[in-house]
């Protein structure tokens, strides 16, 4: 075990981590997972409340995708995509359009993780408009604390200035709105150079778990169709289950132009993403070799990540997922406000479906200084009491795998509020 620690600071660059700080901790080292429940090094066990970065579905070691991996495993683990085809990719696909019948949403390019898929995305949109007679559009409206992930082109989107500021040159020109109202402001000038709207569909995730106005992105569809511009809905933290549907723009009727999909595509066990498109722009790329999508990555479709895909679907239907998520749904929802009602420092219980934050604040209702690092704090604290979950910011997020039950959702709402106590009961205020 120390020997792992000591080659994790010797060596490992970990994701949005102040390294020089992390240098001088001594890191939980996760080894195994059951169901909702992880285990470190020490053989310590905790609930895993925020699905492991909003990844995990139907819990960890579930057997029946560990058996598709393992079958598929036996066969080849993997195959170039680049001029070949391969029996599970052509299953994955079939079943993700069929999932928006009728719709024109029939067409799957497949890609590595959430960034990717929006990175295909806006390169296609792009693309599309640059090979259809309309190449003044090329820019993007995006919206105000949006994030749409790290790599170049998903980043340009980001509302977010400490994710991307330093960067916001070299990206791609992006009009950030905050709302509804401001986007049916946009001047008729920008929506001629516009290609798309891009937004997280019912609830923005690293914007400390807001939802959005019901009916706003119906609004939204009927706004783009009305000025011939398409809609870019990322689906990657709130697809599969997490807010009540399938997918989140089932809740409205809402049928994008692109779908950008990652994170619960596997269940949460092997990195694979996917950028559904509908067939009028994929007709946009048919010709020459001058109008193919030039944009692929070695893993591209790959098979193990396919065959995971395709055994975490077979659950939503076995196991009744999406089902029995109302209970949970309720539930969660009422415990945190419980907690809420009972403690002077969280604020507000923000909640979409199984998606939920609890924003912390003094008792006087200010918020804490940045450099507290309240949240993270509490967060800490809450490995104590069997829990492990992430802040963004000073609000504590809970994102639970979907296959949490009522107990084990119990024992979440009571560590995170014994976590806070912990931590009100070393302050003065």
């Amino acid at each position: 075990m120390d020997t792992w620690i000591t080659a994790d600071r010797d060596h490992c660059w970990h994701p949005f981590t102040r390294q020089g700080e992390w240098e001088k901790t001594d890191p939980l080292v996760l080894v195994g997972g059951s169901g909702v429940w992880l285990t470190d090094s020490k053989g310590r066990k905790y609930i895993d409340g925020n699905a492991s970065i909003w990844t995990n579905i139907h819990g960890h070691g579930h057997p029946v995708i560990s058996q598709a991996i393992k079958d598929q495993l036996d066969q080849v683990a993997h195959t170039s995509y680049l001029g070949f085809a391969n029996p599970r990719a052509s299953e994955l696909a079939e079943r993700l359009c069929g999932f928006f019948p009728d719709s024109g949403l029939e067409r799957v390019f497949y890609s590595d993780d959430g960034s990717t898929a929006v990175e295909c995305a806006v390169k296609m949109a792009i693309q599309y408009r640059l090979q259809t007679g309309e190449p003044d559009r090329t820019e993007f409206i995006a919206f105000d604390q949006c994030y749409h992930g790290d790599t170049m082109g998903a980043a340009s989107l980001g509302g977010v200035g400490a994710f991307f500021e330093r960067f916001r040159k070299f990206g791609f020109p992006v009009q950030h709105v905050r709302d509804l109202d401001e986007l049916l402001a946009v001047s008729p000038e920008q929506i001629g150079r516009t290609a798309a709207v891009v937004i997280e569909p019912l609830v923005q995730g690293v914007n400390q778990i807001r939802p959005w106005p019901e009916g706003m992105l119906r609004a939204i569809r009927h706004w783009c169709d009305q000025h011939g511009v398409h809609l870019i809905l990322d689906e990657v933290m709130t697809g599969f289950g997490r807010t009540g549907s399938m997918f989140a723009c089932q809740r409205e009727e809402v049928v994008p132009d692109f779908l950008c999909l990652a994170k619960g595509l596997t269940g949460g066990y092997l990195p694979l993403a996917a950028t559904l498109v509908q067939a009028e722009i994929y007709q946009g790329f048919l010709g020459g070799a001058e109008k193919a999508f030039y944009y692929g990555h070695s893993y591209t479709a790959n098979q193990l990540g396919c065959a995971a895909a395709l055994a975490n679907l077979d659950l939503f239907e076995q196991e009744q997922t999406l089902e029995l998520l109302p209970e949970k749904v309720d539930l969660l929802g009422r415990l945190l406000n419980e907690l809420a009602e009972r403690s002077d420092l969280v604020i507000e219980i923000r909640q979409c479906g199984l998606v939920a934050g609890g924003e912390l604040r003094a008792p006087d209702g200010s918020a804490f200084p940045v450099t507290d690092r309240v949240g993270e704090t509490v967060c800490l604290l809450a490995r104590d009491h069997g829990l492990l979950t992430r802040a963004i910011l000073d609000t504590v997020v809970v994102l639970p795998p979907l296959s949490i039950t009522a107990d084990e959702i119990r024992h979440l709402c009571a560590a995170l509020e014994a976590a806070i106590n912990d931590w009100s009961h070393e302050q003065t205020f």
